[in-house]
């Protein structure tokens, strides 16, 4: 399972983060709300986790402009407000649940696994297919047919990113954040030489998918129609 928690309070945010991994949880974890929108857009997680009042967008905001945009994940409001006017936008606004502080731990986590199990986004699906192309992200190999590629586990989250936002451009600071992470001190020249690697694994398959280079800003996918023809 996959968490994204947004949580500005430091010693709240490394604690939530911390018990979650010890339980077998994969947990990305931001401080400011403009952030947390970005994350989710660009990579689908089993629950998104809000803090109402961060940096930058408000945990509401960013719940509303996720739904405005289609997002259908599992969204957990975390808050110290308990008013009961305040759970009601909190759950008007498009989140799942709301839970407030102080809270325990035992009970929120309960509630992150309730919300995984209905959510509509996931990721235990760890095959995905772009035209005749299977991704197997348990193995991080791409086949068609009897040809089949082997990845690197990072070239393939690099390869998973992109597919999961085909033919979007994704800016190279935030594949640098989602693949490297923010602690790292990584260089967009990593970056690049990841890509020419991709690329050339990639190249029997050139028919279906390519990596475009967008000057200036990023990557993106483009996904042809392989039945076009057919």
């Amino acid at each position: 399972m996959r968490v994204l928690l947004a949580e500005d309070d430091a010693k709240l945010g490394k604690l939530i983060k911390h018990m979650l991994e010890k339980s077998g949880v994969q947990v990305d974890w931001v401080q400011n709300g403009d952030m947390a929108l970005e994350y989710a857009l660009y990579d689908p997680y089993d629950v998104v986790i809000l803090d109402w009042m961060m940096p930058g967008q408000t945990g509401v905001a960013v719940c509303d402009q996720l739904r405005k945009r289609g997002y259908h994940g599992a969204v957990l409001m975390l808050t110290a407000k308990d008013a009961v006017d305040d759970r009601v936008l909190g759950l008007d606004t498009g989140a799942d649940d709301y839970f407030v502080k102080p809270f325990e731990f035992a009970e929120l986590f309960a509630r992150i696994r309730a919300l995984a199990r209905r959510s509509r986004v996931r990721l235990e699906d760890d095959i995905l297919q772009v035209g005749n192309l299977v991704f197997n992200g348990l193995t991080h190999c791409v086949r068609r047919g009897d040809t089949e590629v082997q990845l690197t586990s990072r070239e393939f989250q690099l390869l998973d990113l992109l597919v999961r936002n085909q033919e979007r451009v994704i800016p190279r600071e935030v594949i640098l954040e989602r693949i490297w992470g923010l602690e790292n001190d990584v260089s967009s020249n990593n970056l690049d030489a990841y890509v020419r690697l991709l690329r050339r694994k990639l190249s029997p398959f050139e028919d279906v998918v390519v990596i475009q280079t967008i000057r200036g800003v990023g990557y993106k996918l483009e996904v042809q129609d392989v039945y076009a023809n057919s």
